[in-house]
């Protein structure tokens, strides 16, 4: 092989690839346009090859030099650069997405609320007019606790909270799952779990609050009930989403609106997860934690849902 010719042959796609690499360097991989980071990947590779070619004939050990450092410069800004773009969108999606599919999907997440807070208010009436009625939504042993002990069960979580914690994020992911996946029975099963989950928190709340023990309930309830409920409520606008493309295609096929109103499912879903695991977190450690005065877990509770509801309000400008 004749090596000065060989090099002046290639010189010129190391020169180019030294040249978008230094735009890179300098205004991020996003001043390139499609083309050039096409052109930029095949410069890539081409320059791998004369890397390799370039140790087996062993030209230079200064050449050999320069172009591992021009392939090493390429590798990062390709691989670690695509890699710090997807951790780039999902802060974006986080930061601006979440809230805006929010508030686009709204009505739905409207509707599973109001169909919760109606078994709530359901239960509780009927608690009142018949107290036969909770037996038949909440557990005997626990109406026992409550009634003749005139104790709270929470206190079965301490000193078990690890395991507490992930059993509970187990528990109220399977729940939002299942509220997501019942979309696909034209949302009956979405709106039998709203509704249930309303029903069993109405006649809970009814049996603490015959027993005076309200005040310390709630005061459980409510540091991650503010966002295990409103992520159980996101999770039932997702399923009416997707029984809304089933029998209300509108203008779309209904494949086409399946994934339409699915993207918007699955975003939601996206903001579910996290919610949920913040609230296990919460309910396994802090709510049940019987040194934090109750007012200190009300305070809490009301902050972290003005919080949420402040960070799904936001628009990107």
């Amino acid at each position: 092989m004749n090596i000065q010719r060989w090099i002046a042959r290639r010189e010129p796609n190391w020169q180019r690839l030294d040249a978008l690499l230094r735009q890179i360097e300098k205004k991020g991989l996003k001043s390139l346009r499609a083309a050039e980071i096409r052109e930029l990947a095949s410069l890539y590779r081409s320059v791998a090859a004369d890397l390799a070619r370039a140790r087996t004939q062993q030209i230079g050990n200064t050449l050999i030099q320069s172009l591992q450092s021009l392939t090493t410069r390429a590798y990062t800004q390709i691989y670690q650069g695509s890699r710090r773009q997807e951790w780039q969108a999902i802060l974006k999606f986080y930061q601006w997405g979440l809230p805006s599919v929010v508030q686009k999907t709204f009505a739905y997440i409207a509707a599973a609320t109001a169909l919760f807070l109606l078994g709530a208010l359901v239960a509780w009436w009927y608690s009142w007019q018949n107290p036969s009625f909770m037996s038949l939504i909440v557990p005997e042993s626990l109406i026992t606790k409550v009634r003749d002990e005139h104790k709270l069960w929470m206190g079965s979580i301490v000193g078990v909270e690890p395991l507490a914690s992930s059993s509970i994020m187990i528990n109220n992911l399977s729940v939002s799952f299942g509220a997501v996946a019942g979309g696909i029975t034209a949302g009956l099963y979405t709106v039998y779990l709203m509704v249930f989950n309303g029903l069993l928190i109405g006649a809970v709340g009814t049996l603490v609050g015959q027993n005076n023990l309200a005040y310390p309930f709630w005061a459980f309830v409510l540091p991650h009930g503010s966002l295990e409920l409103p992520a159980i409520f996101f999770a039932g606008g997702a399923g009416f989403l997707l029984a809304r493309a089933i029998l209300f295609p509108g203008k779309y096929r209904r494949g086409d609106a399946l994934k339409f109103y699915g993207s918007q499912a699955v975003q939601l879903i996206f903001g579910i997860v996290p919610m949920l695991v913040i609230a296990g977190a919460i309910e396994g450690f802090f709510s049940p934690n019987p040194s934090v005065p109750d007012a200190i877990k009300y305070l809490a509770g009301m902050g972290l849902f003005i919080l949420l509801v402040l960070y799904c309000s936001r628009k990107e400008n």
